[in-house]
């Protein structure tokens, strides 16, 4: 039917996008990749939140510049009190810890060699016995080693001196 409208020579243009109010195909792309209200709620209380902290981190960096340059005249005066006293407080809360770690180590071991001892299985049980058994094979297999290649060299200390 397109060919009896059409008279011999003219070109058909193609068919113009019909505006309805919409404001044309970039403005329905627009609309296709703008933000629901939930997410522009959640943007601004992002942005919100860093602002604030941008804010109260600006302010701590503030008063502890203005806090050293205060007191450094009083801290300098009274740092051969403060050195030894602080040396002496990491050394001894570093030697605390040490030995509440040792502590909780050890006894830890205990409740886990107490579990296996009684067949409880506990964590990583399975390993130890895998190793208990690849070690007793190599032992078994190095005495076999060792007593086949012993009367090798027996027979050898034979050869080399015929009385001994």
């Amino acid at each position: 039917m397109t060919d009896r409208n059409n008279v011999v020579g003219q070109h058909q243009r193609p068919p113009r996008p019909t505006t309805s109010g919409d404001g044309g195909p970039f403005i329905r792309r627009l609309r296709q990749h703008s933000l629901n209200s939930t997410q522009l709620m959640g943007i601004m209380t992002l942005v919100i939140s860093g602002a604030i902290l941008l804010l109260l981190t600006g302010v701590t960096i503030t008063v502890a510049v203005v806090g050293v340059i205060f007191f450094a005249p009083l801290i300098i005066l009274t740092s051969p009190i403060w050195v030894p006293i602080g040396t002496l407080l990491f050394v001894v809360v570093a030697g605390f810890l040490s030995v509440c770690g040792s502590g909780l180590a050890a006894a830890a071991a205990v409740s886990w060699l107490y579990k296996y001892s009684r067949g409880l299985h506990p964590v990583g049980s399975d390993r130890v016995d895998y190793a208990r058994s690849r070690i007793a094979d190599t032992a078994s297999h190095m005495k076999d080693y060792a007593r086949e290649y012993g009367g090798y060299f027996q027979g050898k200390v034979k050869d080399a001196a015929p009385g001994a």
